[in-house]
């Protein structure tokens, strides 16, 4: 009884979500509702337990930490001067601005950890700039896309300090094993664009030479103005959490001041920006910490209501090994993603999919970075893709929804490629976390 019970959790959240409650407040809902009709109100005891497990996460204060870093970084103007510095460099090549769109996102994303923030701040610049110069509608949309989504798969990522506490991994793990597959997406994103704008120079061509172009020794100081202050707040965030040197809370909390001082160098300060950045920080923070609230009561009550043996003896029944569970849950996640957002995906998958999967020897860590890669695939996919809403409000009219929809094709193909190549080999995930900690 207990079983068909807690099973019955997961269609009736759908219901909820589908009528328009929010995800927060459904699972709430849910995780109140069938906590009652089996445990009465002893349930009381075992959601304020939850409540106190949620705020006794030490790594939930990088958060905050981190939109705050994004926000900041959105008013910095440090992603004009990189954009400036990045396209000295790559506007002769074929699709030369797309191309250096991508590295911009990279440099954006390892320096923010937020994915809307990337894709908006770069989007505003890029998009006019390639209109001008006659790219193709469908691959300006393709990039920015694309390349916004990399905040998913290149650390710091919020998404990733949600992902490692439910899934009971260390976040640091986390962010050492999805650095090499998020370098290698942006670098087939990369490959691609190269290849179609050499085979149809008209959807990207290379600009033409300018007679106010500075000279070499003037780019390489451009480049190192712009490029020198992301890259120590990068390695203060990214780079002592990779060494040992800090947790995830710690270096958010030198991101977070850095992203202060750099917005006093770049003259971008003021109390109205730092009023701002505040207040988006608190609205974002309050929305992903009250989901995971809720995340966290339904998961507990689905747990206790048996659901996860419930959704093992299923598993066993079909008599599945551990790849076809495993394609079966990123099935999920996947379809998912047309309806819900990354975090309440996490959430309502993930300690499901992590204890199905651990008793059949599939490496937490590995599981995670590939479930990283289909959650930002379903970013991209339409019809519900996010990042092609986040499009729809920085985009110019002559920029259609059928322009996005083309554009992003080819970049879910090569996202598919990188997940392939992930399964294939699990060291691209695994490697970097056993050098740095000894896995």
């Amino acid at each position: 009884m207990t079983l068909s019970i807690g099973l019955l959790m997961f269609p009736a959240l759908m219901i909820c979500i589908f009528i328009g409650f929010p995800v927060a407040f459904s699972l709430m809902g849910v995780a109140v509702f069938f906590g009652l009709f089996r445990f009465e109100f002893n349930l009381v005891h075992q959601l304020v337990a939850k409540v106190d497990d949620v705020a006794s996460y030490y790594v939930l204060a990088a958060v905050p930490l981190f939109i705050f870093m994004g926000s900041m970084l959105e008013r910095s103007g440090i992603a004009e001067k990189l954009f400036e510095a990045i396209h000295l460099w790559t506007r002769r090549l074929p699709g030369g601005l797309a191309v250096g769109t991508v590295l911009l996102c990279v440099v954006f994303a390892a320096a923010s950890g937020v994915v809307g923030a990337t894709e908006s701040v770069v989007g505003l610049l890029a998009i006019p700039v390639m209109l001008r110069y006659a790219y193709d509608k469908g691959l300006i949309s393709g990039t920015i896309c694309a390349g916004g989504s990399l905040g998913t798969i290149i650390p710091p990522s919020v998404v990733v300090v949600i992902l490692g506490p439910v899934a009971d991994v260390s976040v640091g793990d986390l962010f050492a094993g999805m650095l090499l597959p998020g370098l290698i997406l942006a670098g087939l994103y990369i490959l691609y664009i190269l290849g179609r704008c050499i085979i149809r120079p008209q959807d990207g061509p290379a600009l033409p030479p300018d007679e106010n172009d500075p000279p070499f020794f003037k780019k390489i100081y451009i480049t190192a103005t712009a490029l020198v202050p992301p890259l120590v707040l990068i390695f203060a965030v990214l780079g002592t959490i990779m060494l040992g040197l800090a947790t995830p809370t710690e270096a958010a909390a030198m991101g977070a001041i850095g992203t202060v001082f750099m917005t006093m160098i770049y003259g971008a300060f003021n109390m109205a920006t730092l009023q701002e950045a505040f207040l988006k920080t608190l609205q974002i923070t309050a929305m992903i910490l009250t989901i995971l609230l809720g995340g966290v009561m339904f998961a507990g009550v689905f747990v206790a209501l048996g659901g996860i043996s419930a959704v093992k003896d299923l598993l066993e029944a079909a008599q599945l090994g551990p790849w076809s569970t495993m394609l079966i849950l990123m099935l999920i996640a996947f379809l998912a993603g047309f309806v819900l957002d990354l975090i309440s995906i996490i959430l309502i998958i993930i300690p499901v999919a992590v204890a199905v999967l651990r008793t059949m020897g599939v490496d937490d860590v590995w599981f995670c970075i590939m479930f990283l890669v289909v959650i930002q695939t379903s970013y991209l996919t339409p019809p519900m893709a996010p990042a092609i809403f986040y499009l729809r409000g920085i985009s110019p009219p002559e920029i259609r929804l059928s322009d996005m929809y083309r554009g992003v094709i080819p970049f879910i193909v090569l996202e598919f490629i990188c997940l392939g190549m992930i399964m294939a080999f699990p060291e691209l995930a695994l490697w970097l976390p056993e050098v740095l900690f000894d896995r």
